[in-house]
């Protein structure tokens, strides 16, 4: 039997003997590739961490390109990673509208008028109101939720619904 088979990588030895071999290779390929920016330290750190953890899979033939392979796809979605924060810090939130002033002042009223007549609500019927409207819960899970049956579920609702549309006499 050749000597590459019986060895394991998860052998302390032959482990850090792979790092000591590879580790500086790594870091000036990554370095060189992506520059400073995308601590190519830590990614070389990172893909020697997954070769530990996949010591029992990785023959030493195959370590050298596992631990480049790894390292580069760690730099490449670093790299995505930061095109994506660059995209978000440069879109500006909306500082206007286009609504005009009475709209806005409706809507302030209405939103008012909705936190009052939910505020009236009896404690069982605001949890379950909300539970299914504002989460998206079905009766059946609210109900397990709950701990009750699904018809007291559904009277909790149909009753804050009544009350809601009494209360705002908008609905």
């Amino acid at each position: 039997m050749p000597k590459s088979i019986q060895e394991n990588i998860c052998e302390e030895r032959l482990f850090s003997s792979i790092f000591n071999k590879y580790a500086k290779d790594l870091h000036n390929f990554l370095y060189y590739k992506f520059g400073e920016e995308l601590n190519p330290k830590d990614k070389v750190q990172e893909a020697f961490v997954k070769l530990w953890e996949n010591c029992a899979k990785v023959t030493p033939e195959k370590a050298k390109s596992f631990v480049f392979t790894t390292a580069n796809n760690l730099m490449l979605n670093e790299a995505a990673h930061q095109k994506v924060i660059l995209k978000y810090r440069q879109t500006k939130p909306k500082t206007h509208t286009n609504e005009n002033p009475e709209f806005l002042m409706q809507e302030n009223e209405y939103r008012k008028k909705l936190q009052q007549a939910l505020a009236n609500l009896t404690d069982a019927q605001r949890e379950a109101f909300l539970m299914n409207r504002v989460e998206g819960k079905r009766f059946k899970e609210i109900a397990e939720l709950l701990d009750i049956s699904t018809k007291a579920v559904e009277k909790r609702i149909y009753g804050a619904l009544e009350k809601l549309k009494k209360d705002i006499k908008e609905l």
